[in-house]
């Protein structure tokens, strides 16, 4: 028997690091090849890293939420054969005995520490055999989870069939709850939950975004023009097998596109890396629009790619697809970054107005918020009338109120008269 020591792999993209999202095996469990053993997290992405070998689990490098170096230990099996330990280089080998030295003849034995120059990050844990779950938590897949939190089940209470106890769909599918108990009891739980993972990363941005003087306008909308012409598309789209039903975002999207041309400092990236000199803005002719969407795992935004080329009903099937791969946690890392300018809606929960939170670099975020029927003054009398509010934040480092509000009402413009949007002129 030998062991083979599993290292973080190179995901590409120039990631240099990634963190321990969750583990998937436990030690003493046995894998095989190209089993999914442990999930991490690279910026909003989740990636499962499978097992190049099939072996029993001896330890992992450690708990989740632990940032590790690409090339760094992730995990060691024991395999039949070898394995390749031997292989790996002395100043990296958690096996290697350290140096003879008269001062370290009363210190307790443990390997010799990396050279000072190594990325702290990418040391190789040489800790004995760790569990690979946090205590008390069940060994699931991310989509597993996804499902659990969905139907509002604690996989605590889930007997899990899978290798090692490892809770599988099938479980979560055919678990029944208890009946509630009758009678009110004082509830004395408390519940410790580490911020890891997608729920770190939207921590660590929403912090830096506070550092940003925001601007929000909010402005009314009438959009009974808009809805009259979305419900006779969708009418028309009914009898054509395949065709993508369309939603508010695709004219919203319209809008953006048609509005930025007016003024494209507003599709930007505000840049301020001290190593490359003085902050600058960044601006971009093509208009990747992020589509905040929220998933069983948290908020993430799916980018729309050149949304100035697609059509109506392209936007409308791209938007649909972005948002189930997100939802479903299939979407790549490709899919989830390089948005110019970013869409945020909660739906039909929507309220009257909202003050979005930038989606950093960019410095212009669009909320939209829920239609509902309000009074409306023609001129000679009220109507009911469906009404929508647009909430707009801006980076005010580059973006002025004057400026903001000009594109505000350049949106509601374009959304008032909908067939300005395929106006050429």
């Amino acid at each position: 028997m030998g062991v083979y020591l599993i290292r973080v792999p190179d995901i590409g993209e120039g990631i240099a690091e990634t963190e321990i999202a969750e583990w998937l095996v436990a030690p003493g469990d046995l894998v095989a090849e190209d089993q999914p053993v442990a999930a991490v997290m690279t910026d909003k992405a989740t990636v499962e890293i499978p097992a190049p070998v099939a072996g029993r689990v001896i330890a992992c490098a450690a708990a989740p939420g632990t940032v590790l170096a690409v090339g760094a230990e992730l995990m060691r099996l024991e395999v039949e054969g070898a394995g390749n330990a031997d292989a790996t280089p002395p100043a990296t080998r958690p096996e290697a005995p350290p140096a003879p030295a008269p001062a370290s003849a009363a210190a307790p034995a443990r390997p010799e520490p990396p050279p000072p120059s190594r990325p702290a990050a990418a040391q190789p844990s040489a800790a004995p055999a760790q569990p690979c779950a946090i205590p008390d938590r069940p060994l699931a897949a991310p989509s597993v989870r996804a499902l659990a939190r969905e139907r509002g089940l604690d996989l605590r209470q889930i007997t899990g069939t899978g290798p090692g106890g490892r809770i599988l769909r099938t479980d979560v599918e055919s678990f029944e709850p208890a009946a509630a108990r009758g009678g009110r009891r004082r509830n004395l739980s408390v519940e410790e939950i580490p911020v890891i993972g997608l729920r770190r990363k939207i921590s660590d941005r929403m912090q830096a975004a506070t550092a940003v003087p925001h601007i929000t306008i909010v402005e009314e909308v009438e959009v009974s023009a808009l809805e009259t012409l979305r419900a006779r598309l969708n009418a028309r789209a009914a009898a054509r097998p395949g065709a993508a039903r369309l939603t508010l975002l695709p004219f919203l999207a319209r809008a953006i596109v048609c509005a930025v041309a007016d003024q494209p400092g507003l599709n930007a990236h505000h840049l301020t890396d001290a190593t490359q000199g003085p902050a600058r803005l960044r601006r971009f002719g093509a208009v990747h629009l992020g589509i905040a969407t929220q998933t069983p795992s948290g908020l993430v935004v799916p980018v729309l790619r050149h949304a100035e080329a697609l059509g109506l009903g392209e936007t409308a099937a791209e938007i649909a697809r972005l948002a189930e791969a997100a939802r479903g946690g299939t979407a790549t890392r490709e899919e989830l970054s390089g948005s110019t300018i970013t869409i945020t809606s909660l739906g039909a929960l929507g309220a009257i107005a909202t003050t979005p939170i930038l989606n950093l670099p960019e410095v212009a975020i669009i909320g939209v918020n829920r239609i509902a029927q309000r009074p409306f003054w023609t001129g000679t009398g009220f109507e009911p009338r469906p009404m929508m509010n647009l909430s707009c934040s801006f980076d005010h480092r580059v973006v002025d109120g004057w400026d903001g509000a000009v594109f505000v009402q350049r949106l509601r413009e374009l959304l008032e008269t909908p067939a300005l949007l395929f106006a050429e002129v």
